[in-house]
């Protein structure tokens, strides 16, 4: 099956693209896809533990089992807020 992987912010930059399209076995979950792009671009391991992970623009858990054709948000944390 294949997905779409969306990278953004600081994950664009270490990666170069804003999208990669993954493929990956059927029953594949998030966790598993996330730590293949991570073995993919070890730039990104530094980062691994403080993403947000979404499919099909809702957050998600790395359990989460994917289906061909979902869209995948890789999202750095952000900071800010009220002063």
């Amino acid at each position: 099956m294949r997905v779409q992987v969306k990278l953004f912010a600081s994950y664009r930059e270490v990666v170069g693209v804003r999208q990669l399209a993954w493929t990956l076995r059927d029953g594949e979950t998030l966790g598993a896809l996330v730590d293949a792009v991570v073995d993919a671009y070890p730039r990104l391991r530094g980062h691994r533990d403080t993403m947000f992970l979404a499919v099909n623009r809702a957050y998600a858990q790395p359990d989460v089992v994917l289906r061909d054709g979902d869209e995948v948000a890789l999202l750095p944390p952000v900071s800010g807020g009220f002063e």
